[in-house]
């Protein structure tokens, strides 16, 4: 059964800094037609950065959307067609002054498909250097360092909600159990 839906119009309803959204009319499977609203967006970085002390470095910030502070691994938004592997690098060094020896991807994520375009790189950073951080000048960050097993038991329990962290440390978990085999 194909169930590829045709994009027949598409308005612009929003141009902004970060986002686009628009408002598209779509011919269906069945012949009929649907609306699609949807949310462009030029993709991120997520990195994973464990110390040599196995703490994986995450950061505090606060997000307007929910009104609260959340923890998450350091992470970034692309510009439209950068490397996400040069822009994994410059996140990490930016928000926690750390550069990695070792450097290698967890994969990609996408972020919420029904109607958001993001797809997240996810890096595990490894052997790290530190260095000034650079913070852009709207982030206000306290970098925290959490011991690897501890901060899998936080995921595991419900209290890290941000997906990008949930997603980059259940991947590092399990490739630690597959290089203990």
């Amino acid at each position: 059964m194909d169930m590829t839906e045709k994009r027949l119009r598409r308005e612009t309803v929003y141009d902004g800094r970060i986002l686009r959204v628009f408002r598209d009319s779509v011919l269906l499977p069945n012949g009929k037609e649907g609306i699609r609203e949807v949310a462009d967006h030029p993709g991120g970085v997520a990195i994973v950065a464990i110390d040599d002390n196995d703490c994986v470095l995450t950061v505090k910030q606060y997000r307007y959307v929910f009104s609260r502070i959340l923890e998450e691994i350091p992470a970034g938004k692309l510009e439209r067609g950068e490397d996400p592997d040069a822009a994994a690098l410059r996140e990490l060094q930016e928000e926690t002054g750390a550069v990695p020896e070792r450097f290698s991807k967890l994969g990609r994520i996408v972020v919420s498909p029904g109607c958001y375009g993001e797809v997240l790189h996810l890096y595990l950073a490894e052997g790290l250097h530190f260095g000034a951080t650079h913070p852009d000048e709207d982030e206000f960050l306290e970098v925290c360092r959490t011991p690897f097993s501890a901060l899998y038991e936080r995921v595991m329990r419900g209290e890290i909600e941000d997906a990008k962290t949930v997603c980059g440390i259940l991947k590092t978990h399990n490739l630690r159990l597959q290089s203990n085999k």
